[in-house]
């Protein structure tokens, strides 16, 4: 079997799709596997994939299923894979040619590995620059959340997982009529009982789309409520900084107040709180409305 997995979560893109597909023909090593979960493709992704998995260069695992958003491809990556490791790969980005031996070297020097959940690596440009901020030089092991807030790094990372340590989470939930529930969520959980290995070299070459505008995600609070408000909940257990505490229940509240079942309190591990910012949260739901009107 081999070591690791590259998934790609994909949706319409076959027109990019060979850019990641030649990164990892072009990998010094061999010990992978690339699982293509098309989320209900309609354009030649399909047709373009079996062309690749005619060739033979790699190993190549296609499944398709009904669009469920990005959330829902990677539950399905997470059911299918069966290699120690696992990294996504989106479909607009690639790999440089060393990625996979720089990971499978560096797991392979993890003594213990028993409380280490993977690895987190850079995102770079194309032009090499890193996006955002190395580690510091000091840190080996950490969690995710600990990288941001506490050693203050900027900038999206690349997390390599161990499969077991994935399959012992929930899975992301499926909303009908809704296709986003924050990624994130994962790995603030897998946080609670894991760190991570500090990798200062790039695993991911990204092409930085700069779609993720305010207005464009007050839209996509408007559309996936039940998804943000799982999301609120699950975080609300978890964070500790009190500013980041108010903004999360500050959503959650409005995020109720979209879905329209007024459950404010049902589930909520921050039910006082919730109370004490209720008029603050419908201030806040009113802005969402306005602006994702525009």
């Amino acid at each position: 079997m081999k070591k690791i997995t590259v998934f790609t979560p994909t949706y319409n893109r076959a027109f990019c799709l060979p850019q990641l597909y030649n990164s990892l023909v072009n990998q010094t090593v061999t010990d992978f596997c690339w699982l293509v979960v098309d989320d209900g493709s309609t354009d030649t992704t399909k047709e373009l994939v079996a062309s690749w998995i005619k060739e033979g260069k790699i190993a190549i695992q296609y499944v398709f299923q009904e669009n469920q958003g990005m959330h829902g491809a990677h539950n399905t990556a997470y059911a299918l894979i069966k290699t120690e490791l696992n990294v996504c790969i989106d479909s607009d980005d690639y790999m440089p040619n060393n990625a996979i031996e720089l990971i499978l070297n560096k797991w392979k020097s993890v003594l213990n590995k028993e409380k280490i959940a993977g690895i987190v690596g850079l995102d770079v440009f194309k032009n090499g620059e890193i996006v955002g901020k190395q580690f510091p030089k000091q840190i080996e092991f950490s969690s995710l959340s600990d990288i941001y807030n506490k050693y203050k790094v900027k900038g999206d990372k690349k997390l390599v997982l161990r499969t077991d340590v994935v399959k012992k989470y929930p899975k992301y939930p499926i909303f009908n009529g809704e296709r986003f529930v924050p990624l994130g969520i994962l790995y603030l959980m897998i946080d609670q009982e894991y760190q991570l290995v500090c990798l200062n070299q790039a695993l991911c070459v990204v092409e930085y789309l700069p779609g993720g505008s305010s207005n464009t995600i007050l839209k996509q609070y408007k559309l996936n409520p039940k998804g943000f408000r799982y999301a609120r909940t699950v975080e609300l257990k978890y964070v500790h900084d009190f500013r980041t505490k108010i903004k999360k229940t500050l959503h959650f509240i409005s995020s109720t107040l979209f879905i329209g079942d007024y459950k404010f309190f049902k589930n909520n591990p921050k039910k006082v709180l919730t109370f004490l910012c209720l008029p603050l949260g419908f201030l806040f739901h009113l802005y969402i409305v306005f602006k994702s009107k525009k």
